[in-house]
C-alpha cells in the first residue's frame, strides 16, 4: 500500500519507519528537511507539500503538533483535501480537540473522503518499538479498513466509537495523568520535608491505596525509578509544554460542554507557571520542583533531605 505520511517529528518519524519496515511504500512530507532525509535513506519518497504526498496515496496519515497545524495541512494551499483522490481515507494521529477533528471530518466527507482520529499513547519509546496504543474514532467500516495499518505501529488498537471519540479518550486519560502527577509530587515533597526517606515513602504508596502509574512507574522523585525521567535530570519523556497543551484541550472541551473541571483547571495553571519559569522542555514530572519550593525561579536538581537515599 502507498501511504502518505505527513509530520515527521519525535513521534511521526519512528512511526513512519515502522510502516516502511512493514513493507509499505511511503511518500513523506515535513517542514524539517533533515527529518525527511532520514526517511528517504530508509526508502521513503520525499515530497515538497502535503498535496504532492497524497497524489497517489491509498491512505493518508498525519502526525502534527496542534489543531492549527492539522487544519493547515488538510485545508490550506497545497493541502491534503485539495489533492487527495476520492475514497482515500485520512487518519489523523495528532492530539487535538474533538470539535476540530469532527469539523475536519465533515469537510473531508463532503468531498468523498472518510477521516478517522487516532491519537496515541506510549511516547517516543513506544513509537520506536511499535508498541503504541491507538485510540481510534471512526465508523466501524473505516476502523476495519485502517486497523491492519495501525497494527504496524502499535500493539493495541482500540475502537472508541465515532469520529472525535479517540480524542476524547486521549484528553481524558492525560487529564488524569496530569492531575495524578501533581498529587504524587505533593505527597513526595511533603514526606521528604517531614523527614521520611523518599524510597521508603514511595514503597509505601506503591503498596497502598495511593498506588498509581505516576508513583509506581514514573515517580517524580530522583532515584526512585531508575528508568523514569526524574532519575535522568527530567530529560526526555513527556514535556511540560505537551502536558500543558493536552490539559488546555481538556479544559476547552469542558468549556464547550459546560462540564465542571476544577482539578483540571488548577493542574493546567500549575504547569503553566512551571513552563513560564523555563521548564517547558523538561518532563512533566519535574513539576515536583515547583511543589517542593513554590518560589523556585527556574528548574534545578532536587537534593534529598535524607542521607539514607541518594538519587
Amino acid at each position: 500500500m502507498e501511504i502518505a505520511f505527513i509530520g515527521l517529528g519525535n513521534m511521526g518519524a519512528p512511526m513512519a519507519l515502522n510502516l516502511l519496515k512493514a513493507g509499505h511504500a511511503l511518500a513523506v512530507h515535513d517542514l524539517n528537511g533533515q527529518a525527511v532525509e532520514r526517511l528517504v535513506t530508509e526508502g521513503a519518497r520525499p515530497c515538497q507539500s502535503p498535496a504532492e504526498a497524497v497524489g497517489n496515496a491509498d491512505l493518508v496519515l498525519t502526525m502534527l503538533p496542534a489543531p492549527q497545524h492539522v487544519d493547515k495541512v488538510l485545508t490550506g494551499d497545497q493541502g491534503v483535501l485539495g489533492a487527495i483522490r476520492r475514497g482515500v481515507p485520512i487518519v489523523d494521529c495528532s492530539t487535538i480537540d474533538p470539535a476540530s477533528v469532527r469539523r475536519l471530518a465533515e469537510l473531508a466527507l463532503a468531498q468523498g473522503n472518510d477521516l478517522a482520529d487516532a491519537p496515541v499513547s506510549g511516547g517516543t519509546a513506544g513509537a520506536a518499538a511499535g508498541t503504541l496504543t491507538f485510540m481510534v474514532g471512526a465508523p466501524a467500516g473505516l476502523f476495519a479498513r485502517i486497523e491492519p495499518i495501525l497494527q504496524g505501529m502499535g500493539r493495541r488498537i482500540v475502537h472508541c466509537g465515532d469520529v472525535g471519540n479517540g480524542q476524547v479518550a486521549k484528553i481524558c486519560n492525560n487529564l488524569v495523568l496530569g492531575i495524578s502527577m501533581i498529587a504524587v509530587s505533593e505527597a513526595m515533597a511533603l514526606g521528604v520535608k517531614e523527614g521520611i526517606d523518599a524510597k521508603v515513602l514511595a514503597d509505601i504508596i506503591n503498596a497502598s491505596s495511593g498506588r498509581c502509574w505516576s508513583s509506581e512507574v514514573y515517580n517524580p522523585y530522583p532515584g526512585i525509578v531508575e528508568t523514569a525521567p526524574a532519575s535522568h535530570g527530567y530529560q526526555g519523556g513527556f514535556g511540560v509544554d505537551l502536558m500543558l497543551k493536552d490539559l488546555g484541550l481538556a479544559t476547552e472541551a469542558a468549556r464547550q460542554g459546560k462540564q465542571p473541571l476544577p482539578m483540571g483547571a488548577l493542574a493546567q495553571q500549575l504547569y503553566q507557571v512551571w513552563s513560564q519559569r523555563g521548564a517547558g522542555h523538561l518532563d512533566f514530572s519535574s513539576i515536583i520542583q515547583l511543589l517542593s519550593n513554590p518560589n523556585v525561579d527556574k528548574p534545578r536538581s532536587i537534593t534529598p533531605l535524607n542521607t539514607t537515599h541518594t538519587p
